[in-house]
């Protein structure tokens, strides 16, 4: 998954309520519509930590722990569970997303949680780039996205849609023949995903430094069906500052009737990479965790701060990386061990 910068031309959370006249609850910034729903006589209570959202406990960081403990590697272990300890986002793969799904809204709803997912499998991902892909052709799309609702069935889940889909039609990478195929797609994903009752559907927007002029975004989301979905998505798989993609993403969101937004903050603890190298987007040395999956952002249009890129999965096959998406333990170790304790 790769994300661009305006340098590179071609590629470089859910956390408060609209505020009522009540104002601030007292134990802190209100819940997000995102999270679970609250438990009624004989359920199991709402999580009540910092943050609503399943933590996977068979994901690659988990695993990479334990095999860490086996090997007798305990400060490795110890610092690795920064990562695995903390719920990040599902990337259902392949043609079938159905079993993937299953098992983590299965996880999720026995611990009255939410799962997340990406959805990712436009055609033309990618424009033929490290994460290149997707499916064959329109009406595989269509049958990928329903099999994808169907499975999710009415379980607690947020779906950030289409990370780079919108973008690429902004910076010219995907080419304009795919351009009205691709946002009708969009639109009629959002329509199938929203049929899903506890289902929260943010469409990707890119980040700052990709598209810096937000208002370049507002009719290609409009024409992709932004008026449906719940919102939109910054920052997937870069490393923009939460400030920055807050302040980007508060002007979207007044010229979007102030539509609400998430933020991904899975490595932008440090920042982006000083410079402006061609692929400063790709696995950039010296960066870090930020701040942990909250639906609690104490700000009234981010939703909230997710892990939406796996912290410790590759860009792709640059600086030494594996393939994109490929997990890739000593950067983990590396974004983990810069970040606060």
């Amino acid at each position: 998954m790769s994300r661009r910068t305006t340098a590179t031309a071609t590629l470089a959370l859910l956390g408060a309520l609209l505020l009522t006249a009540s104002g601030c609850s007292s134990d802190g910034p209100p819940r997000s519509p995102v999270g679970p729903p609250v438990a009624t006589k004989g359920e199991a209570p709402a999580p009540t930590g910092g943050s609503p959202f399943w933590v996977d406990p068979d994901s690659d960081a988990a695993q990479q722990v334990r095999r860490y403990e086996a090997q007798g590697r305990t400060d490795d272990a110890r610092v690795l569970k920064r990562i695995s300890e903390q719920p990040v986002a599902d990337w259902p793969a392949g043609d079938d997303p159905v079993p993937e799904i299953r098992r983590a809204v299965g996880g999720a709803t026995a611990e009255n949680r939410t799962a997340v997912f990406v959805a990712y499998n436009i055609p033309h991902r990618d424009c033929g780039m490290y994460s290149a892909g997707g499916a064959h052709d329109a009406q595989a799309y269509r049958a990928w996205v329903d099999s994808f609702a169907s499975a999710i069935g009415d379980a607690s889940a947020v779906v950030v849609l289409e990370p780079d889909a919108v973008p690429h039609m902004v910076d010219g990478c995907t080419p304009g023949q795919y351009h009205e195929e691709r946002s009708a797609l969009l639109a009629e994903a959002i329509e199938r995903l929203k049929r899903q009752p506890g289902t929260r559907v943010y469409l990707d927007a890119g980040n700052p430094a990709w598209i810096d002029d937000p208002g370049k975004l507002v009719e290609p989301l409009r024409r992709a069906g932004i008026g449906r979905a719940d919102g939109f998505s910054l920052n997937v798989s870069n490393f923009q500052t939460t400030a920055t993609v807050r302040d980007f993403g508060a002007t979207l969101s007044g010229l979007l009737g102030g539509m609400h937004f998430t933020v991904d903050t899975s490595r932008n603890g440090a920042g982006p990479l000083p410079g402006d190298g061609a692929e400063a987007w790709c696995n950039p040395p010296g960066r870090s965790l930020g701040v942990p999956p909250t639906d609690r952002t104490g700000d009234a249009l981010v939703d909230a701060y997710l892990w939406i890129k796996r912290p410790g999965d590759s860009d792709g096959q640059c600086r030494g990386g594996p393939s994109a998406g490929t997990w890739w333990p000593e950067y983990a170790l590396g974004l983990a061990r810069r970040a606060d304790a």
